[in-house]
């Protein structure tokens, strides 16, 4: 079974997508004829997720989440869960998870907007370490009141630097591939 959930999902857009009647465990059919399906999206933030009723659409079930609803989504992560019931039993339909990106409208004058994932806001502040502690702006270790500190050497800077360049690319093949535009890091070779 298939539920097509997007991969993202832009705050403030109006989300549709059909969930499949599926078989239980003993082959039994769960359906929209006996069970009602609800949908479930939350992220790592208090307070924050989304409930959703599925209504009937061929022997499955359409959810539809409004604008209204993912307006107030905040950008990143979502997990999200479809359980139909009847009653006291319950079945999870599917379970996945789906990026929520911020929106770019806004009114009035438009503030500062940041769309770099977390692995490129930590690549950038990495290079940024490399260069202070190349051009000698950066004490290796040193003691206040008592205290020791001791900052990153320049190898494990380099080593976490090639690791979060990797994450970054990565992320950066999967959004060419999302977008229809292929894998920039397949290459092609033809023979005669």
């Amino acid at each position: 079974m298939s539920i097509l959930v997007p991969e993202i999902v832009n705050a403030g857009d109006t989300v549709i997508f059909d969930v499949p009647a599926f078989n239980d465990s003993i082959g039994t059919q769960i359906d929209s004829a006996s069970y009602t399906l609800t949908w479930y999206a939350r992220t790592n933030t208090n307070h924050e997720g989304a409930t959703i009723t599925g209504v009937a659409e061929s022997d499955g079930w359409r959810v539809t989440v409004p604008s209204s609803v993912t307006t107030d989504f905040d950008a990143g992560l979502w997990t999200w869960q479809a359980i139909a019931s009847l009653g006291a039993v319950q079945y999870t339909a599917g379970r996945g998870q789906f990026t929520v990106k911020a929106t770019l409208s806004y009114t009035g004058q438009p503030g500062a907007f940041d769309d770099r994932s977390r692995a490129k806001i930590d690549l950038d502040y990495v290079e940024a370490a490399i260069r202070t502690l190349s051009q000698g702006g950066m004490v290796q270790e040193y003691t206040i009141g008592g205290r020791n500190l001791k900052r990153y050497k320049m190898t494990e800077l380099l080593q976490l630097r090639d690791a979060l360049q990797a994450e970054v690319n990565a992320e950066r093949r999967a959004e060419k591939i999302r977008q229809g535009l292929g894998n920039p890091g397949l290459a092609k070779v033809r023979f005669r």
